[in-house]
């Protein structure tokens, strides 16, 4: 029977992994888990920081800038009863986008109203606004008003030679953050005008905006 010296013994207990060396692993992994946690709170806390400040998503701002008369026809028929009037309008809007990114907006439209009802409207194209950009949209809409032939207000108006109409543009899209998610935006604008027929040109013109998230 070979019977181990007493150093032999004490190299193998010496091999065997002690309470210090355990509880100084335990220690490393610890450490090093804390630090992967500081870290990742670190970088959210600058992501957020920046989101709220650098990067914080602003309403884009809709102006219109000009609405100009550029025809109109009236007649009106007593017997029988028949109105036909057309209007073409050119309009132009300029959309502000003061966020640090750019802004991708859907497939719009500008619609032309008699009274709150639709009687024409021109597409506005989906598109890319830059970030501090403003993109200048120029439209020529021309409206059909004996549409509303069975409104027996148009017969008043168009006779007085005031013809009340407004215009509404909306415009909605998103604002991509740091890449990370996305913010809705929408944008209008409201013109309410009067048209002097006889005269061939607007009367009156009163703009609002409204600009949300």
């Amino acid at each position: 029977m070979h019977v181990k010296s007493k150093n032999e013994a004490q190299d193998i207990l010496s091999a065997i992994p002690g309470d210090d060396q355990r509880s100084r692993s335990h220690k490393r992994r610890r450490c090093i888990c804390l630090s992967v946690t500081i870290c990742v709170f670190a970088v959210g806390l600058l992501i957020l920081i920046l989101a709220l400040t650098v990067f914080k998503s602003k309403k884009p701002v809709t102006t219109v800038d000009s609405v100009v008369l550029k025809d109109v026809n009236a007649s009106v028929n007593l017997i029988p009863p028949m109105v036909s009037v057309n209007v073409s309008l050119d309009i132009s809007i300029s959309v502000k986008n003061p966020n640090k990114v750019g802004i991708k907006y859907r497939n719009s439209s500008t619609a032309v109203r008699y009274k709150g009802k639709d009687i024409g409207d021109v597409p506005i194209p989906a598109g890319m606004i830059g970030g501090g950009d403003t993109k200048q949209l120029n439209l020529t809409v021309t409206v059909f008003v004996d549409r509303l032939a069975t409104d027996l207000d148009i017969y008043g108006d168009v006779i007085s030679g005031n013809l009340p109409l407004s215009t509404y543009t909306r415009i909605s899209g998103k604002v991509r953050i740091l890449n990370l998610f996305n913010i809705h935006v929408v944008s209008t604008s409201t013109c309410n005008l009067k048209i002097d027929i006889l005269n061939r040109k607007i009367a009156y013109q009163n703009c609002h905006y409204k600009n949300r998230l």
